[in-house]
């Protein structure tokens, strides 16, 4: 990912919706999966400038990989020290370390993503949880996904079978951004049309629109993990995934 893309996210991501939404969707549905009495320890994968693992360090022992320095710098200023330079096909951890995981919008990122989902597999216990999100839909393929270096996006289909494959079960498996989605289709056809060189797409709203937008992520994320709604539709895909005890 381009260096200033870790500077934007480092700004953002405390506050606007899109980065609030889904870290409150992440640890809901951890906190939902998640079979423990105990602190659970956590693997925050890809963990960007920080601010998922400050918020997994309020309930779980959190370490925070990146394959980028950038990133790891940002997390550190934020007073994490549970950091590991490291490439998600190759995690340096021991097998069944982890009882969960936690990958928001990492593997789109990973060019041989199965072998990041094996190594996922390994280095999480039995009845461990992993707790995805990746962006959906070839047909929002655009600037945003160039200025990120995404190499794809998903179905859920194929997020399903490139999970099995490695071994999980699916516990819960949506489509999310359901509401906005007309929106985020249009605003990413028009980024198509537009001149100049390609950067992530966080447009601006208001403060009254983006706490709106964020109650909007929230209930959405509710209906996901409290009533089991299957999202037929939407801008990412959520996933939770479970590797069972071998028999």
């Amino acid at each position: 990912m381009n260096p200033s893309e870790y500077e934007k996210m480092f700004e953002f991501e405390d506050r606007y919706w899109w980065f609030v939404g889904r870290r409150y969707a992440a640890l809901h549905l951890l906190k939902h999966f998640w079979k423990g009495d105990e602190k659970p320890r956590v693997l925050d994968l890809g963990c960007g400038t920080g601010v998922v693992s400050c918020a997994l360090n309020e309930f779980a022992e959190t370490t925070g990989l990146d394959f980028s320095d950038h990133a790891l710098k940002f997390s550190a200023t934020r007073g994490l020290s549970h950091l590991v330079r490291g490439d998600a096909t190759h995690l340096p951890m021991h097998e069944g370390q982890f009882d969960a995981i936690v990958a928001l919008d990492v593997f789109e990122h990973i060019e041989d993503d199965n072998a990041a989902f094996r190594e996922s597999f390994r280095v999480l216990r039995n009845d461990g949880v992993l707790v995805l999100s990746v962006p959906a839909y070839r047909l929002l393929w655009g600037p945003h996904d160039i200025a990120l270096h995404h190499f794809r996006r998903y179905t859920k289909a194929q997020v399903i079978g490139r999970l099995a494959m490695a071994g999980f079960d699916i516990e819960c498996a949506s489509y999310s951004v359901f509401f906005l989605f007309p929106f985020v289709l249009v605003s990413r056809v028009l980024e198509k049309l537009r001149p100049g060189p390609a950067h992530a797409s966080l447009p601006k709203v208001p403060a009254w629109l983006n706490r709106f937008l964020i109650r909007l992520q929230i209930f959405e994320a509710t209906l996901i993990s409290n009533f089991g709604l299957k999202l037929p539709w939407g801008s990412s895909v959520l996933v939770v995934a479970r590797k069972k005890p071998q028999s």
